[in-house]
C-alpha cells in the first residue's frame, strides 16, 4: 500500500505547545535541514515503512531531496516527495489542492479537513490534527481500514453537511 504524509502541521509542527522528536539531524546539515519532527512520527514512519511504500505530499515548495534527507536522519526512507511544484506540473493551478489517488496513493495523512472534503469520494484521506496526542493510533487505524477496503473515519471537526456524503 502507498501511504503519503503532509508536512506542515502533520509531520512538522511549529504550533505553541507542540511536542517534537529529539533532533537527529547532524550538525553539518542543520543549516539546510532544521525542521522539527512531530513526536511519535519517527517510530510510526519506520513501522509503516516495513510493510508499505511511504511518500510525502505537500503543498509547500520545500526541496524534495531536503525532505528525504531530513526523514533519513530519523531512520525513515520515503520513496517520493511531491511538493507544490510537482503537483502543478501534473495538474496546473486548477482543481484540488492535493489529489492522492491520481498519484496512486492509497492513503494520505493530512491535518486539513479541506483536503478530506476535496477527496471525500475517493475516501482515501485521514485527518489528524496537530494537537491530537492520539494521532499515531488514528493513522494506524486508518491504515488498517484502508487495507481492508474500508474508508478512513471522517475528521471530528468536519462540518455536518459533509458527514453524510
Amino acid at each position: 500500500m502507498r501511504i503519503s504524509f503532509d508536512l506542515d502541521d502533520t509531520l512538522i509542527c511549529y504550533q505553541p505547545g507542540a511536542k517534537h522528536e529529539p533532533k537527529r539531524v547532524p550538525w553539518w546539515l542543520r543549516p539546510w535541514i532544521y525542521e522539527p519532527l512531530r513526536l511519535g512520527a519517527a517510530e510510526l514512519l519506520r513501522e509503516l515503512a516495513s510493510a508499505h511504500e511511504l511518500w510525502v505530499y505537500t503543498t509547500s515548495h520545500r526541496n524534495p531531496l531536503s525532505v528525504s534527507w531530513w526523514l533519513w536522519c530519523y531512520g525513515v526512507r520515503v520513496r517520493k516527495v511531491i511538493n507544490q511544484d510537482a503537483h502543478e506540473r501534473v495538474f496546473g493551478r486548477q482543481g484540488r489542492s492535493k489529489n492522492p489517488a491520481r498519484f496512486g496513493i492509497d492513503l494520505h495523512i493530512d491535518d486539513s479537513w479541506g483536503v478530506w472534503v476535496e477527496n471525500r469520494f475517493e475516501k482515501n484521506v485521514c485527518v489528524v490534527l496537530w494537537a491530537d496526542e492520539d494521532w499515531v493510533n488514528k493513522v494506524r487505524e486508518a491504515v488498517t481500514r484502508v487495507s481492508k477496503n474500508q474508508p478512513p473515519l471522517p475528521p471530528l471537526d468536519l462540518p455536518e453537511e459533509y458527514r453524510t456524503t
